[in-house]
């Protein structure tokens, strides 16, 4: 994040002695990005960080199965999907390039261990749902509508109070605030449409000195390791600096409207290597007298389009339901059904709140997406 925080105890200077009780030193750790070049965070345990206990043998393939599937639209309808597993295990890869990775999950059991992605940063959509995000770096309170941002190799578990339904975006690069709502010094500036009043930073921080058979499961790759320490993850006792998780809510953004249609960058919330992600949210149309509210037919010449829908009246398509998901792949226009435009004329504003990602690499189907595909969807624009 582009902000300093802190939490917890720390000592005036890094890299000096920090003392606990009973005379021993604190154990500080460095979590640095694009090697020690850009943002970090040092934190301060009561057990060595580095200490294993021990890795099982058993590992876990989670690479995304692909569907060769062709080039067309596609319609998943992800509203009936069961509850499974837990958050980690019942996750349902969708779409897939090596820039990002996008799945749906709706966990039934609470997660017994802790969780690492060590070569992700993690971005989750909570549709449905509130919990607890759970981590070494805080704790945070999460509701419906709630981005959650994780960033690679944090050690966290989530919690959930109510039945959640989750979009999770796992990114090979880091997920950032995007970089013209940013001044020189990482402050987002007037123009941009959240600021850091709407960011929920850990304001708990929970540490633990008890002992015993911990286990981390840390992906790395596509193979998630079973890590065992004798202590609990959660033995930091304070930590500073722009390296931690944190929480925008979907509802906190505000739309940057025009006299005419604006482009959907206008709606960008995130931005990381290879896509972007977008939120739609409620907000008054375009005011010019002879304004077209409804998009226009468009060609992503370098990209690939994909939408959740969340909540609203979507009136730009026929036929989307409740989370559902649309892919327009890069190579074939795509724009309003027919009649959508002129139905639309007059319109003052639209209820409707939806995550966009768009990605500069070709997206791969999954053999889920498969289930969840609406075989006839590219064929609704026929009159």
């Amino acid at each position: 994040m582009p902000f300093y925080h802190k939490l917890g105890k720390i000592p005036q200077k890094r890299h000096t002695q920090f003392k606990q009780p009973d005379g021993s030193l604190y154990h500080e750790e460095l979590f640095s990005t694009i090697g020690f070049d850009s943002i970090l965070s040092n934190a301060y345990h009561i057990n060595p960080p580095a200490k294993i206990d021990s890795i099982e043998k058993v590992i876990v393939d989670a690479s995304p199965v692909e569907w060769d599937a062709g080039l067309r639209p596609y319609h998943f309808k992800t509203k009936g999907l069961k509850f499974e597993l837990d958050f980690i295990t019942g996750r349902k890869p969708v779409l897939f390039n090596s820039d990002v990775i996008m799945s749906v999950c709706r966990p039934e059991s609470q997660m017994d261990y802790f969780y690492r992605n060590a070569t992700c940063d993690e971005l989750i959509f909570v549709h449905e749902g509130e919990g607890m995000l759970e981590s070494n770096f805080g704790f945070l309170d999460f509701r419906k509508g709630d981005y959650i941002v994780i960033p690679r190799s944090i050690t966290f578990r989530l919690v959930h109070k109510t039945a959640p339904r989750l979009l999770v975006f796992e990114s090979a690069g880091p997920i950032k605030t995007p970089k013209r709502y940013r001044n020189e010094f990482g402050q987002l500036l007037e123009h941009s449409p959240y600021c850091e009043r709407d960011i929920r930073a850990p304001e708990r921080l929970f540490t633990s000195s008890d002992k015993g058979d911990f286990i981390v499961k840390v992906k790395k790759e596509n193979k998630i390791y079973s890590v065992h320490y004798d202590f609990h993850p959660f033995d930091v006792i304070g930590y500073d600096g722009f390296y931690f998780p944190w929480i925008f809510n979907i509802d906190d953004f505000m739309p940057i409207t025009g006299k005419i249609h604006m482009p959907p960058p206008i709606h960008q919330t995130f931005e990381a290597p290879g896509f972007v992600v977008c939120s739609f949210v409620s907000r008054l149309l375009d005011y010019h007298p002879l304004a077209v509210p409804v998009p226009y037919s468009h060609s992503n010449v370098d990209s690939d389009e994909v939408l959740y829908y969340a909540d609203g009246n979507f009136f730009s398509r026929k036929g989307i339901d409740y989370a559902s998901i649309s892919l327009h792949p890069g190579g074939l226009t795509h724009g309003p059904h027919p009649g959508t435009t002129e139905a639309a004329l007059g319109k003052l504003e639209t209820v409707e709140t939806a995550v966009m990602m768009d990605t500069f690499k070709p997206l791969k189907l999954t053999n889920f997406a498969r289930e969840l595909n609406d075989e006839n969807y590219y064929l609704s624009w026929k009159d």
